[in-house]
């Protein structure tokens, strides 16, 4: 399994201190850059990569390395998140990638995760590294994967959160490109963060792998029993043709946590003076009382919230599509995905807001509607579609069944009635009439479809559908 390391320090790694780890191999190891200058690497003789070391991120969001490591990690002010990548081709890389972050920690000051990794009991002591070789296989010319097929690229983690960093998206836009899927081959105690998964789930073959003592490996997703085929993990099959489903997969208690997610697109003319992230910071005040904490374009989410800064990001992009992933405060667990396009109506932004609430805490459904008119009357709402789901507060998701989410509202803004007529629009098949939104001359609607809890919701949303769509139903 491959062995992340990563140094949590008070002070900016500089170029000394980096130089301080590097030599963790001695002086016979050679040192190499990536990425256009943002990964070091230590190779062995013939330069093939043993650790690959990401630059240093200051990390300004209280909580987030909670979020991602374990609340074990001390300390919540800013730090220097600095993550070293060791090869799982060489047993000796391991030790290589702890002995550089504790040497950081050392210099620096701040802590190691995990703190018990190869390497970390004595930083001083440089690792024996006589004789080492890295296999010359293909993949290891890109540090970030593991095994690399015809079909997909294999990434093998081993962490509480397998988040969406910088260099995991680096490896999926790779692969995508390629023409591969990536499948990523974590332990069973190991959980997605919710940008991981939406983005895994938009590419098969691109699959997240449990590893499991009785059926072997599982789909974390959807529990199908999988086996390593043609060169890649495929869904295994019996003489019938049908997939068994992992008991581990199936061994779930209910709980009383619930999630809210908010999905919503909104468009805005190209003007000087637009300011974007209002929507979300709308719908963030709507359903937890507060604003968001942080922001970034990979996980963890290393800067304090800034419309501003997110604007600037997004028109220096242009016209290439902005993704960034926001977060919310450590008391309420909050994580929104925000993609910015450029289309020829205008500026696109699509988000999805996810909220944790508690076992005794009641989720804000009532908030929903005015914030669908507020989304409607001042930041260019399209549509946006509702859920209620039994699952954990803290958002990360596990690798066993959960409980699929309910629609409980769904909203169209002005321009979309307008396209389909106010008179479909406004006369639907459901029990309750729909809510108009905005100015009566231009009007959107609200349509609530239920209290989120059982599945009518989807009979709602599925007649709805139909009916603005000019569908007859069967």
């Amino acid at each position: 399994m491959t062995k992340d390391v990563i140094a949590l320090t008070e002070r900016m790694p500089d170029a000394w201190s980096v130089l301080a780890g590097l030599l963790s191999g001695g002086p016979d190891l050679r040192v190499q850059a990536a990425g256009d200058g943002a990964v070091v690497q230590l190779c062995d003789a013939e330069g093939r990569p043993l650790v690959s070391i990401e630059a240093p991120l200051l990390l300004q969001v209280p909580g987030e390395a909670a979020r991602l490591l374990g609340t074990d990690v001390p300390g919540d002010g800013p730090v220097w998140w600095t993550e070293a990548r060791a090869s799982t081709a060489v047993p000796q890389a391991a030790e290589l990638a702890g002995t550089f972050a504790a040497r950081l920690q050392m210099l620096l000051g701040g802590s190691v995760w995990p703190q018990d990794a190869p390497g970390t009991a004595d930083p001083a002591k440089p690792v024996d590294t006589s004789g080492i070789s890295a296999v010359p296989a293909q993949a290891a010319a890109q540090p970030a994967v593991d095994v690399l097929t015809e079909h997909v690229a294999v990434i093998l983690q081993d962490r509480p959160v397998i988040a969406m960093t910088s260099w995991l998206s680096e490896a999926l836009r790779a692969t995508l490109e390629s023409d591969r899927g990536l499948q990523i081959v974590t332990p069973g105690h190991c959980r997605l963060s919710l940008p991981t998964r939406s983005l895994m789930s938009t590419a098969m073959p691109s699959r997240w792998v449990v590893q499991d003592e009785k059926v072997g490996y599982y789909d974390g997703l959807s529990g199908a029993v999988l086996r390593w085929q043609d060169g890649m993990f495929l869904a295994a099959t019996d003489e019938n043709g049908e997939t068994a489903v992992a008991p581990a997969f199936t061994d779930v208690q209910r709980t009383d946590e619930r999630q809210v997610s908010v999905s919503f697109r909104t468009l805005h003319q190209p003007e000087a003076h637009l300011v974007l992230g209002g929507a979300l910071e709308a719908a963030w005040q709507a359903l937890t009382g507060e604003l968001p904490a942080g922001w970034g374009t990979a996980e963890p989410a290393n800067l304090p919230w800034s419309r501003r800064q997110l604007t600037d990001l997004a028109y220096e992009r242009a016209p290439q599509p902005t993704w960034t992933v926001v977060v919310g405060s450590p008391e309420r667990p909050a994580v929104a995905t925000l993609r910015v396009v450029r289309t020829p109506d205008g500026v696109e932004e699509d988000i999805t807001l996810t909220v944790g609430y508690g076992a005794g805490e009641k989720p804000p459904l009532d908030a929903v509607p005015g914030l669908a008119e507020e989304l409607a009357t001042r930041y260019g709402l399209r549509s946006m579609l509702c859920h209620l789901r039994e699952a954990r507060r803290d958002l990360a998701v596990p690798p066993c069944f959960e409980r699929p989410p309910v629609p409980f509202a769904f909203a169209l803004g002005a321009g979309e009635v307008r396209e389909m007529g106010v008179a479909r629009a406004g006369r639907t098949p459901l029990a309750e009439a729909p809510v108009k939104l905005g100015a009566e001359a231009r009007p959107g609607f609200y349509y609530p479809l239920g209290d989120g809890e059982t599945v009518e919701g989807w009979t709602a949303l599925e007649a709805l559908m139909r009916h603005l769509k000019g569908v007859e139903a069967a």
